[in-house]
């Protein structure tokens, strides 16, 4: 059992699995690139706002409402509460030395309301230059720039300001710490060009937000930001979502026991999922989304953004390229060729995971306790995994992710497919990036299993005489 859950989890960290949740079932998309639906046009937002978006919905600062005319309507005192609450902490995260703080404040919901609010966050710790005031320490920040004449601090505050000040505060006192994940990085070097290796883990979670700076800068850096998959492919994403559902009459009834279907109507029912909708779905498509869901904890925001979708957000938003080294039709059938049986017992175990030890009712007390320990163990190496992702702890994640028993275990129908002619892929697609004319900057995203390992990219663009290093800590 602990094994199986193990290796389960490890396998929900290699691909970008989009889930089945619809939109309105609450799991919003990413904004402008990064998700099943691009939430707004760049056209409908100003200039000064697109190198926010990714940050801010990363954060979880704004939802889905951005994408409506709320963005330009006065923020609220309650949508005010909400973003002061998550500087807050984000700040305590910091470990910043705490000292006496004192001072009268008008907030309110204009430009200088919104300032003091968030003024008010920071006061409390010995950050430099706090004394000065809250204009004078935001502005020194660049939290607040103003039309050149003056900062309007008495007009009244529109929701997407008040969410960039937020999200420009955050930022910038954790650039003044050097704080921020760091990511799974390498740096790739060969014939002039430059190719840096983002190893992903497709999870929101362990406060991984915001980026360090250093990371930050090298996507914006970037020429071209390559991914397992096209984000922005509307085309290829309606392929997997058709992949993902029965079209040859049947339901999911027809696939699985009557006991393990009872079981997922009753886990999907909270989230909103009407049995006539969950019974459309194929096992392996559900099984990837209680995956996603196990893997997600309290520090999880509301938009539940993984490290690829932010990358590519964030790049999208720059105006930078974007390209898929796989298709969604590609990966979709890595799960769609799975027989029934086993898409069956998929469901089961990662429905377990999902629900945790609820799942053990009917259970010998001797199964309990190892079902327990089981999920115990998971919950640890997710966190362990997470950890060395921020710190870019890599010699500690490579011998701590199961790779090897992945590609061991080759009586298992998934394993199989995982990496083999996965890795060589990706370490072609690298090679053919690096050995192009002239001198180019990229970056190269994807799931951090596929990086490591013997076969792995690293080690595949080593063998091919190209530099690979691990990015030094800034």
């Amino acid at each position: 059992m602990k094994r199986l859950l193990a290796l389960l989890l490890a396998l929900g960290l290699l691909g970008s699995v989009t889930p089945v949740f619809a939109e309105e079932d609450g799991v919003p998309a990413a904004p402008d690139g990064g998700g099943d639906v691009t939430v707004m046009e760049p056209a409908q937002l100003p200039a000064w706002a697109m190198p926010e978006l990714a940050d801010g919905y990363a954060l979880g600062l704004f939802g889905d409402e951005i994408n409506t005319t709320a963005y330009s309507q006065t923020v609220t005192l309650e949508q005010l509460d909400k973003l002061t609450g998550i500087a807050a902490d984000k700040l305590a995260l910091l470990n910043v030395d705490q000292r006496s703080s004192a001072g009268s404040f008008v907030i309110d919901t204009t430009r200088g309301g919104v300032l003091n609010a968030l003024y008010m966050e920071a006061l409390p710790y010995a950050f430099e230059g706090v004394d000065a005031g809250a204009v004078e320490f935001l502005s020194a920040l660049g939290v607040v720039h103003g039309d050149g004449d003056s900062l309007a601090l008495d007009r009244p505050c529109t929701l997407l300001e008040a969410c960039a000040f937020t999200n420009r505060m955050i930022l910038a006192l954790y650039d003044s710490q050097n704080a921020g994940s760091l990511g799974l990085l390498w740096k790739a070097e060969g014939n002039g060009n430059t190719l840096y290796l983002l190893g992903s883990i497709h999870t929101d979670r362990n406060n991984l937000y915001p980026f360090h700076k250093q990371l930050r800068d090298i996507i914006t850096s970037s020429e071209l930001a390559a991914f397992e998959l096209d984000f922005n492919n509307q085309e290829g994403v309606d392929e997997f979502v058709a992949m993902q559902t029965y079209s040859d009459g049947t339901t999911l009834k027809d696939h699985i026991s009557p006991e393990l279907y009872q079981e997922v109507m009753e886990a999907m029912a909270p989230l909103g999922m009407p049995e006539d909708q969950v019974a459309q779905f194929k096992p392996w498509a559900l099984a990837n989304s209680f995956t996603a869901l196990s893997m997600m904890d309290e520090t999880t925001s509301g938009n539940g953004m993984a490290p690829d979708l932010y990358v590519n957000a964030k790049a999208t938003n720059a105006g930078i390229p974007v390209e898929g080294i796989e298709t969604y039709a590609f990966q979709g059938k890595i799960f769609d060729d799975l027989s029934d049986e086993y898409q069956e017992n998929y469901l089961a175990m990662t429905l377990t995971m999902y629900l945790g030890a609820s799942a053990g009712e009917g259970l010998t007390e001797e199964e309990q306790a190892e079902l327990e320990e089981a999920l115990k163990e998971q919950e640890a190496a997710v966190s362990r995994w997470m950890g060395q992702w921020k710190t870019r702890d890599i010699e500690a994640f490579s011998k701590d992710y199961p790779k090897d028993d992945i590609q061991g275990n080759t009586t298992d129908e998934l394993n199989s497919k995982l990496f083999e002619g996965r890795d060589p892929n990706m370490i072609a697609w690298a090679d053919n990036y690096l050995k192009q004319e002239g001198s180019h900057t990229g970056l190269m995203t994807v799931g951090a299993g596929h990086m490591i390992g013997k076969t792995g990219v690293v080690q595949g663009l080593k063998d091919l005489g190209y530099t690979v290093e691990v990015m030094p800590l800034p």
